[in-house]
């Protein structure tokens, strides 16, 4: 009997350590599948901001014209460049997680700025990452601003898991075409944001207002408190890059 019992013990050990370890090696195979279709994923929302990507099917197009087309920084909350990371590694702005980040201060974060460019090399639009809380889980997008940082060239959001019908309109073409042309800052220079109001179908607007959604205005509260909590963070950097373009 004793014998009968170490057997099960040992046959359940030898499947733990050979079932583990073909997981374990699995999984580190395919890590580099899993990493490019995570950097796929990110360059189609920051593409998505500012141009109709809907004709590319082909991922090593959408990762051409991305090389093509956009340059990238990481600034800190005083607008300031930061080139390498806590351990003297140079900073990549698409591998800045974040949903990690927003979990810090917003004195210690890293801030990616995304620069869309013209076919002549020259700076169109400015793309800034953003992220919070909706009705059940995150939000995010992906805002772009005109070469003047302050209208609205295009916007791309995303969500893990608003209410179908609802609050996931958020992902709809015809919702985030509501940003475009709104203004982040008023006429004497104060950042304002942009506000989805509450209900649809509203009408006299402000250059500061988008008509919100039927059913989801806490989703709706989600955005407004994300794009005024990022925006005030990028602010240094926009008022810094105004003046140097002034």
């Amino acid at each position: 009997m004793r014998q009968s019992n170490l057997y099960v013990i040992l046959f359940a050990i030898g499947l733990t350590v050979v079932f583990g370890g073909a997981l374990s090696l699995t999984s580190v195979g395919l890590k580099p599948l899993q990493d490019k279709q995570v950097e796929l994923d990110t360059k189609k929302k920051i593409l998505g901001a500012v141009m109709d990507i809907s004709a590319y099917e082909d991922p090593n197009e959408i990762l051409r014209i991305y090389d093509e087309k956009v340059k990238s920084i990481v600034v800190d909350i005083n607008g300031n460049e930061v080139t390498t990371d806590a351990k003297g590694n140079p900073m990549v702005a698409e591998k800045v997680n974040i949903q990690k980040n927003s979990k810090l201060d917003p004195q210690d974060r890293n801030y990616p700025v995304f620069m869309f460019l013209n076919e002549s090399g020259e700076i169109e639009s400015y793309i800034f990452p953003t992220f919070g809380s909706g009705l059940w889980d995150w939000v995010s997008s992906y805002i772009a601003l005109e070469s003047n940082l302050n209208t609205v060239k295009g916007i791309a959001f995303d969500h893990k898991g608003e209410t179908p019908g609802l609050g996931a309109r958020i992902t709809e073409v015809k919702v985030q075409d509501r940003y475009v042309g709104k203004k982040i800052y008023d006429a004497s220079g104060e950042l304002q944001s942009i506000t989805m109001v509450k209900g649809e179908g509203n009408t006299g607007l402000n250059e500061h207002e988008v008509d919100g959604m039927s059913g989801a205005t806490m989703t709706a509260k989600g955005l407004n408190a994300m794009l005024i909590d990022y925006l005030q963070c990028y602010s240094a950097f926009i008022q810094k890059t105004k003046s140097q373009n002034s």
